[in-house]
This record gives C-alpha cells, structure tokens and sequence, in this order.
C-alpha cells in the first residue's frame, strides 16, 4: 500500500471517527448536546483538528442524515424485494420505514426535523429523495390510472407519508398507546390507503 493510500485511509477512519463520536453524544445526551468541542474529547484531538473534515456542527448534521437517508433507503428497497405484489410492497416498504424510525430514532430525528430544531439545510440533505421514489414507483403499479399525474402520485405518497410519519412523530416525542396497538394503526392505515388507489 502506498503512502498517500495509507493517508487517504487514516483520513476516511478519522471522518468515519468524528461521525460515530456525534452520533454517540446524541444517542447518550441528545442533539441539544451536539458540539465540536465534545467530539473532540471522545476522539481525543483537537477541535481544530475537527474542521479539517468538517467545516462546521451542520456539515457534520448533513452527513448524518446523508447516511441516514441511504440507510432507510437500502430497508425500503429490501422489503419490496422480499414480496412479490405491489400490495403487500407497499405495506412492508411502510413497515420498514417505521422500523427504521425506531431502530435509527436519532437519525430519524434528525432526517425529518422530529423534536428538534430543524432548519432550512434539511431540505438539502444528500439522499433525502432516494427512499421516496423507490415507494412512489410502487404506489404508481398499484393505481388504476396506470399515467398518473406527477402533481396525483406526490398527493398519494404524501398521504400514505403523513399518516405514517405522524404516527411515529407522536410515539417519538410522546409515548404512543402501545407497540399492539401502534402496529394494527399503521396496517390499517396503509391497507385503507392502499385500497384507496385501486377505486
């Protein structure tokens, strides 16, 4: 291995270092709790150091939810692949989504601005679109018009999207009515909406 791939390699361990010492400051203390300082001390460098890699608090953020995006993206596509029709597609891509909210809660958190102070960057987040479009094709082979307008596909993902979401932004922030009860809300709700389509 060649010194400059030898330096690539400790650089990408050192980025990789900074993200998972975030990560474990907000999983223990919250987002509140986030800053160059405190991820310093876990890694044991300097601040400065830290800017090397990152120019401030929000690139970190942004990677982060970069990551997320990719991950939560790599779930939904796992579930589609897993059943065969677009009905039950649908309804286990959702399941995926709303296991990930709670495996990931942090970058859930963060990703869609739950409990947090969100800001105009989220908007911007690499990968943010990339879960979306693989359930927007999904929804698009369940509907009866086979040509939907782009304007009637994002209503009916946004409809699926804000049900869904909302029942986990409640369990986040709040404690919900129970994981039984949790379920049997988002089957009903992805069935009811799914139905919806073929009418």
């Amino acid at each position: 291995m060649s010194s400059k791939e030898r330096i690539q390699r400790m650089k990408d361990e050192n980025r990789r270092n900074i993200l998972d010492a975030a990560l474990h400051i907000v999983k223990e203390e919250g987002w509140q709790a986030l800053s160059m300082r405190k991820i310093a001390d876990i890694i044991e460098y300097t601040a400065p150091i830290i800017y090397e890699y990152f120019a401030n608090k929000e690139a970190i953020l942004s990677e982060l939810a970069s990551k997320g995006y990719l991950i939560l993206a790599k779930k939904v596509r796992e579930a589609k692949e897993k059943e065969e029709t677009p009905e039950k597609q649908i309804e286990a891509m959702w399941l995926a989504y709303w296991d990930f909210a709670f495996a990931e809660k942090e970058l859930y958190q963060l990703m869609f601005g739950v409990g947090i102070q969100c800001c105009e960057m989220q908007k911007s987040f690499a990968n943010s679109d990339t879960y979306s479009e693989l359930i927007r094709d999904v929804i698009k082979e369940i509907m009866v018009d086979k040509n939907p307008s782009e304007e009637l596909l994002c209503r009916r993902y946004f409809t699926y999207w804000s049900v869904i979401h909302g029942l986990i932004s409640i369990n986040l922030v709040n404690k919900g009515v129970g994981d039984l009860t949790n379920q049997q809300v988002l089957k009903d709700a992805i069935y009811g909406i799914t139905r919806s389509l073929t009418d």
